[in-house]
């Protein structure tokens, strides 16, 4: 389980979010390259995050489609704190940059990301913005200032104890609120421009409320006993990796083939066997479960 918490003060709203243990429960799915969980590791934080801010059973799905090696990623998330994904080349990996760092974006590339919201409605809203750094955090603030006129800073960070084993995966996103106030947002630009990365302040033993409460220290105060702005934590609750297949889901998606290739398919085989690719579960069928149709 991850921990998950969403405030708001004067001129901003805020999320700050421990996604470490869904991180690990993506590698032990997935057995990403250690470049790769760094990737997907930061789009599913980022979903976890931006699925705080849906409502009832709406769903936001975020997909990448770019040149680089790792090609697509899919994250699903839900307004419950529930999140899911899969990528397309898991095992995909580039060498790390000169300063020991991975190289996200060198395996991410350029290309687009889509970012879809079901509400409910006839149709999805669907918002698609250009992949320019692929480094996840920057492409989605720039998603949001290009495509919802929402000035944001957002942070996301994954930091691996070994290839296998996650050591901290979390983030935080500050969206500005209509007419924020210019010395708030000076203010904001000079700490994000100081503070370390989500990781580094993970290990550093700092947890989200204490994160949340650096984002607000006056970096004026010498000694950081006055906020900017006082702020309120409206909600704290429990996020996790949460896949919701079934084997009714996949027989009825089985269907869909219809009788004629599904009577083919048993000629030849004896079971029909689906893998999730969320979670890799697998379903197995025989002829007999689909007797109504195939007659």
């Amino acid at each position: 389980m991850g921990k998950l918490i969403r405030g708001v003060s004067k001129n901003a709203r805020f999320f700050v979010v421990d996604t470490t243990d869904i991180v690990q429960e993506a590698q032990n799915i997935h057995k990403c390259s250690p470049t790769a969980i760094d990737a997907f590791g930061r789009l599913l934080t980022a979903g976890v995050i931006m699925g705080s801010t849906l409502k009832g059973n709406d769903v936001l799905t975020l997909r990448t489609d770019t040149n680089g090696l790792l090609n697509n990623m899919v994250v699903t998330a839900d307004a419950n704190g529930g999140v899911k994904g899969y990528l397309s080349n898991p095992t995909a990996d580039v060498p790390l940059k000169d300063n020991g760092r991975s190289d996200v974006g060198g395996l991410v590339g350029k290309g687009f990301l889509k970012i879809i919201k079901d509400m409910g409605l006839k149709e999805p809203y669907v918002g698609l913005s250009e992949i320019q750094s692929g480094e996840i955090a920057q492409d989605l603030a720039y998603y949001f200032y290009n495509s919802e006129q929402t000035p944001t800073v957002i942070a996301l960070g994954v930091k691996l104890k070994d290839e296998n084993t996650v050591e901290y995966a979390g983030g935080y996103m500050i969206q500005l609120l209509p007419g924020a106030e210019d010395d708030f947002i000076t203010a904001l630009e000079e700490k994000i421009g100081a503070i370390r990365p989500m990781t580094e302040l993970m290990a550093g033993g700092m947890d989200i409320k204490r994160i949340a409460k650096l984002l607000y220290e006056d970096m004026t105060d010498e000694t950081y006993e006055r906020l900017v702005e006082p702020y309120e934590i409206l909600e704290e609750k429990e996020v996790k990796y949460s896949c919701n297949c079934s084997a009714d889901k996949f027989h009825k998606g089985l269907i869909t083939l219809g009788k004629d290739q599904l009577k083919d398919i048993f000629s030849k085989e004896k079971e029909l066997e689906a893998e999730c690719h969320f979670c890799g579960k697998r379903y197995k069928f025989t002829e007999e479960d689909f007797k109504d149709i195939i007659k």
